[in-house]
Order: structure tokens, then C-alpha cells, then sequence
């Protein structure tokens, strides 16, 4: 007699829908409870820091600022600067639409010696991705440029690398895009401070609404 050989595949153990997820690292999942998050820098605003999941700016990612003019904004990120320009890398500002005032700076508490200008040009993309992915930098502020998605991919992949702050100051049409910046802000300048709406925080639901004043330490 005979012996019939099987062929139904051998039996495996069942997999969770948790284990498959992980083996994906191109999947945002929101935010997972029980799960430790990275913790943040500071952003030198109590109240913008309880809403963003990290407590403060995502560690290196790229954010995006959002606004009617290419100069709002910077005001809100100058408490960190502050912070991370006591260390030992540098703050580059690539293509600012101003001279920055030093001494104003400085009476906000940033080291000047710590902070690089640079005139990029038609090359801004590239001089952001380098300066983000370099690791010689804690945080690269951009402005201008017209961003697609694979660009911005760059950038966020860039500040992974080189675990930098990359902060990106766009229009406030922008907001229409989608982007992978894990977050998004629309800032407006009231008074003396700013309106900041969060567009976008993984891990966290959007369209908070906040006014922050400018007299913060770092």
C-alpha cells in the first residue's frame, strides 16, 4: 500500500496584528499607549509643550511653520536655539529673508558663537539636507524653496540622521500640502507674541489653538 504524501502546508503559530505592525517602520501608528515617547526640547512655552506629545519640539525631525510672512515665527523658536546653543554644535539659519539682529538675539540668550548664516541660493535644498544630516548641527532653520514631497522626505530622513532640529518656514498656503513632517504649526505674529494653531503632531490629534507671548525663558 501506498503512502499519500500531504501537501497542506504545516500549521504556523498565529501572528499578532501587533507584531506585523512593527516590522513596518514606514507606518505611523498615532500614538500608542503604554509606549514611551522621545522626549522634546524645550520650545521655552509652557503651554505649546503640554499640548505636543514629545513635551516639547519632536527630537530630530523636521517642523514646519507655516505664515503669512517669511518672518513670523522665529521669535517662537528662539528660546530653544537659546537652550541648544549653550552645547556644542552650531545653529545655522540657511537663506533667512533678513539680516538677523544680533544684539537682539543675544538678549534672548543665543550664543552668537554658536550661530552660522548661510546664503544657499538655488542650492537651499541641498545646504539644509547637509547641514541637518551632518551632526555637526542641534537645529537648521530654512526659508524659501518650493517643497514637494520627496524633498521633504529628504529633510525628515536628514534631521533623523544627524538628530537635529530642522525647522521649516513655509507660506501659509502650504497648509493645503500634505507633508512628513511629524509637526505642523500655522503661526500668526498678535502684539507682542504669537497665535499658533497645531495643523499637524504624530501622535497626537491636530487643531489646538494658542497664544503665546514672547517674554519666555529658554
Amino acid at each position: 500500500m501506498s503512502t499519500a504524501t500531504s501537501l497542506t502546508p504545516a500549521l504556523q503559530p498565529p501572528v499578532s496584528i501587533e507584531s506585523l505592525l512593527g516590522r513596518r517602520s514606514d507606518l505611523w501608528r498615532g500614538r500608542a499607549r503604554g509606549r514611551a515617547v522621545p522626549e522634546g526640547v524645550p520650545t521655552g512655552h509652557q503651554a505649546l509643550d503640554r499640548e505636543l506629545p514629545w513635551g516639547g519640539w519632536p527630537p530630530g525631525s523636521l517642523i514646519e511653520l507655516l505664515a503669512g510672512h517669511p518672518g513670523d515665527g522665529l521669535g517662537l523658536v528662539v528660546p530653544a536655539l537659546a537652550r541648544l546653543s549653550t552645547g556644542l554644535r552650531w545653529v545655522l539659519l540657511v537663506d533667512p529673508p533678513w539680516h538677523p539682529f544680533a544684539p537682539a538675539l543675544a538678549a534672548r540668550g543665543l550664543a552668537l558663537e554658536r550661530l552660522v548664516v548661510a546664503e544657499a541660493g538655488e542650492r537651499l535644498a541641498w545646504g539644509a539636507e547637509q547641514g541637518l544630516r551632518s551632526g555637526a548641527c542641534s537645529a537648521v532653520l530654512v526659508w524659501g524653496g518650493r517643497w514637494e514631497g520627496a524633498a521633504l522626505r529628504r529633510l525628515q530622513l536628514a534631521a533623523q540622521d544627524g538628530d537635529a532640529l530642522g525647522f521649516l518656514f513655509r507660506d501659509a498656503a502650504a497648509a493645503r500640502n500634505p507633508s512628513p513632517a511629524p509637526l505642523r504649526l500655522r503661526v500668526a505674529g498678535i502684539g507682542a507674541g504669537y497665535r499658533v494653531e497645531v495643523l499637524k503632531q504624530r501622535g497626537a490629534p491636530p487643531g489646538a489653538v494658542m497664544d503665546l507671548g514672547l517674554a519666555t525663558s529658554p
